[in-house]
């Protein structure tokens, strides 16, 4: 990860904007100079954008963690190397009625993925999942009859990230791919296959097949 610093400005450029804008709210500034002040601040894009720009910022990830990789995890979030606050996610929740983010973070055996999907479907609308490490992902080494082969046979995966753990920069790295993806793509489609819509989007849905039906036999 590389770290680039740059000077803001020289003290009279910032003391100049001040005097700037004192002008402008005792209404010392007209015709020309108030448009050039204004224009230099103003600021155009639309309401979808505004709103993933806000949602990529503002990640509440859930408090929740399976296995060793859950280590890695915890580094993530509270070590002063690693910290998830530069990038607006280190406000943990641990309630899914207040978390828009699950990091799968370990293996999931086959009594626990009904478990989690509950967690899961209880969780905020947008909603992200990261599986992070490669038992969530694939099972890993623990390649058995107890495990899920892969948490995206029940969970509609956003991000992996792989390693065996992975490093906290990789789960970092990762975090900043799905802030990529909720900023540029947040059309989320392929949940109709895993017909992991919300509560009340689900309800709705079975009113419409229920309606459909009934129409056709009718």
């Amino acid at each position: 990860m590389e770290v680039t610093r740059s000077k803001v400005g020289a003290p009279e450029d910032f003391r100049s904007r001040q005097l700037k804008a004192q002008q402008m709210l005792r209404g010392d500034l007209l015709d020309k100079d108030l448009e050039e002040f204004v224009e230099e601040r103003l600021l155009l894009t639309k309401f979808e954008d505004a709103q993933n720009w806000a949602r990529k910022n503002s990640l509440f990830p859930l408090g929740f963690g399976l296995a060793c990789c859950a280590i890695e995890m915890i580094t993530v979030i509270g070590s002063p190397r690693n910290d998830l606050a530069r990038f607006g996610a280190e406000a943990i929740r641990f309630t899914p009625r207040q978390a828009d983010l699950i990091i799968i973070s370990g293996r999931v055996s086959i009594k626990m993925a009904p478990v989690i999907r509950r967690i899961y479907e209880q969780m905020l609308e947008p909603k992200w999942v990261i599986s992070m490490g490669a038992c969530a992902s694939s099972a890993g080494m623990f390649n058995n009859y107890a495990l899920v082969a892969g948490v995206d046979k029940f969970l509609p995966v956003d991000v992996y990230v792989p390693g065996c753990p992975p490093r906290p920069e990789a789960l970092i790295y990762g975090i900043m791919q799905l802030q990529d993806k909720i900023q540029g793509s947040p059309h989320q489609g392929w949940r109709e296959r895993y017909r992991s819509a919300g509560t009340e989007e689900a309800q709705g849905d079975a009113n419409v097949i229920a309606n459909s039906e009934g129409a056709e036999g009718a």
